[in-house]
C-alpha cells in the first residue's frame, strides 16, 4: 500500500524544509517580523518566548518538519496539536487570539521559505511559490483560519496588506530584541540583525531601522560556493552558540 504524504516526497517545500541554513534563514526573517507584530503581546502571555527564544525557535522548527516530512496522519495530528495549544492558551488569558494574527504567522512561513531558499539556493518559478502557498494554506484550513486567500496570487495581495497593517514598533519590539542579545551574546546578535536584513520585506526593514544593504550580502556568493565543499557549518556555528550544534546537524535532511 502506497504512504501518503502531507507534502509530497519531490516537493520544493521538501528541499526548503530540508537545509538548516535556510531553515535559520527563515526562522531569522520570522523572528525579527514576530518582534513587530501587534499581536505579539500574546507571544509574552505565557513568558517562554522571551525567557528561551532560541528553545523555542527548534521547537517550532520541529512542529513544522514534522508537518512537512511526516506521512499525512502525522502530520495532521502535529497540526491538530499546535491548533490545541494555542486553543489551551486562549482559555488561560480568556481572550481569543484574532484571525489576522493566525495568518500573520502563516503569511511568514511562506514567504521567509520562498525568500530564504532564494537567497541561499536559486530563484523558485511561479508554479513552485504556488507549491509553498498550497503547503502551508493547508495547514491553516487544518487549523480552522478564517479568511485565507485561495491563490498565491491573492495570497501576495494580503501579505502586503498585512505587512502595512498589522505591524508597529513598541517595546515588546524592543524587549524581544534585548533578549535575542542577551541569549546570542553581541557578536552572534549582530549577525543575526545582518542575517535578518537579508530577507526581511521593506516594511519590516523600515520599521527596524535596517539599512537598506546587509554587510552579509557580499559573502552570499561565497557562501553558495563553500556549501559544495562543506564549510557552510561555518556560518551556522558563527550563528547559534555550540551547544545548539546537535540541533542544527539533525536539521538537514
Amino acid at each position: 500500500m502506497r504512504t501518503e504524504y502531507f507534502v509530497d516526497k519531490q516537493s520544493v517545500v521538501r528541499q526548503i524544509w530540508g537545509k538548516s541554513d535556510t531553515i535559520l534563514f527563515i526562522f531569522a526573517g520570522a523572528s525579527a517580523e514576530f518582534a513587530l507584530n501587534k499581536a505579539v503581546d500574546w507571544l509574552y502571555f505565557t513568558g517562554r518566548l522571551p525567557a528561551d527564544p532560541l528553545g523555542r525557535l527548534f521547537s517550532t522548527v520541529s512542529y513544522a518538519r514534522a508537518i512537512v516530512f511526516s506521512e499525512k496522519q502525522a502530520a495532521i495530528h502535529a497540526i491538530d496539536a499546535i491548533a490545541k495549544i494555542h486553543a489551551r492558551v486562549e482559555s488561560e488569558r480568556g481572550a481569543s487570539i484574532p484571525d489576522w494574527a493566525y495568518r500573520d504567522v502563516l503569511f511568514m512561513l511562506i514567504d521567509y521559505s520562498i525568500r530564504s531558499f532564494e537567497l541561499l539556493e536559486h530563484k523558485l518559478n511561479q508554479e513552485e511559490k504556488t507549491e509553498v502557498f498550497l503547503v502551508f494554506n493547508r495547514v491553516g484550513m487544518r487549523m480552522g483560519l478564517k479568511g485565507l486567500p485561495n491563490t498565491f496570487e491573492a495570497w501576495e495581495k494580503m501579505r502586503q496588506e498585512h505587512l502595512e497593517e498589522n505591524m508597529q514598533y513598541s517595546h515588546f519590539t524592543k524587549d524581544l530584541f534585548n533578549q535575542y542579545k542577551k541569549h546570542l551574546g553581541p557578536m552572534r546578535y549582530r549577525i543575526l540583525l545582518e542575517a535578518q536584513a537579508l530577507v526581511v520585506p521593506q516594511k519590516v526593514r523600515q520599521l527596524l531601522g535596517f539599512k537598506k544593504t546587509s554587510l552579509l550580502r557580499p559573502l552570499v556568493p561565497f557562501y553558495k560556493a563553500g556549501k559544495t565543499l562543506k564549510v557552510d557549518w561555518l556560518l551556522k556555528a558563527l550563528l547559534l552558540p555550540s551547544k545548539y550544534k546537535n540541533e542544527i546537524r539533525a536539521l538537514d535532511n
